[in-house]
């Protein structure tokens, strides 16, 4: 009877190479086989710690089928590690679908710890760690976007999100609209590289810093809803009492004045996230 291979979660630096922990390397130089995001960007890692094993190209395109592939492989007795171009495969990046495909074939799944931006973006943040909530990466289109931040409004926990260079002023601005300007955030940038850099201040002073241009992959934390936000209103409250008074008979624009009065909130910004 053929033994069962392992599949090997492995974590891969995400800007500095020298974060490249000495389990991973050996449990690449040991495995048969590499399942990989993009095979140049693991090509040169491999070149980099002289390992030298096939690699199988494993993208979000490709994932269902590659995960066949590959849980064959260990079935056949193989051991697999799976990684991507940066940081833990599964968050935000494929392999969560090998993972699942693995764990259903009864395979052995050991993850190899290493780099991860969510958690140093936390840290540096400045902001509460003790609970926070990961979202990943945002709706590229901002009707989509608002309505997803619509639904985070009320959580207490510390928001992160992964943010590309040029969404991330349009992104800022869709937060503090419907999150509150006053929010206090942190724009995580290049981490662990050469330019990395905290940028921290509330939603609105950091749309000023953004909109001077920011490059390089990006993590923003957000501080969640505060103990202040929640004595007064709370902006799912704000539309509870609009959508109130609209069903009542009144129309939308007295609804939003009568709550912004009520509140003592400006008008336009009471019309703005009713209307987002």
């Amino acid at each position: 009877m053929v033994k069962i291979g392992t599949l090997f979660v492995v974590a891969t630096p995400i800007g500095n190479l020298s974060e490249m922990t000495p389990r991973a390397i050996d449990v690449l130089n040991s495995v048969d086989l590499i399942a990989c995001e993009d095979t140049r960007v693991t090509k040169n890692l491999c070149h980099h710690f002289n390992i030298s094993k096939p690699l199988l190209s494993t993208h979000e395109h490709n994932e269902i089928f590659s995960s066949i592939k590959i849980i064959e492989k260990i079935l056949e007795g193989k051991n697999v590690a799976l990684v991507s171009d940066a940081g833990y495969p599964g968050i935000s990046d494929p392999g969560n679908k090998v993972i699942i495909k693995a764990i259903d074939c009864d395979i052995k799944v050991e993850v190899i710890s290493g780099p991860c931006a969510i958690i140093n973006a936390l840290v540096g943040s400045g902001l509460p760690s003790d609970r926070f909530y990961f979202h990943g990466f945002l709706k590229s289109k901002s009707t989509d976007r608002i309505k997803e931040l619509k639904t985070l409004i009320d959580r207490s926990e510390t928001l992160i999100f992964y943010e590309a260079p040029h969404r991330i002023k349009d992104s800022l601005e869709d937060m503090a609209l419907i999150l509150g300007k006053e929010r206090r955030a942190c724009i995580c940038r290049e981490l662990t590289k050469k330019f990395e850099e905290y940028i921290r201040g509330n939603l609105e002073e950091l749309i000023y810093k953004a909109s001077f241009g920011l490059k390089g992959e990006m993590v923003v934390v957000v501080e969640g809803q505060t103990l202040r936000e929640q004595v007064t209103i709370s902006r799912s409250e704000i539309l509870q009492e609009i959508d109130s008074k609209i069903s009542k008979g009144m129309s939308a624009k007295d609804a939003i004045n009568e709550v912004a009065k009520m509140h003592n909130l400006s008008k336009n910004e009471v019309y703005r996230l009713y209307h987002q």
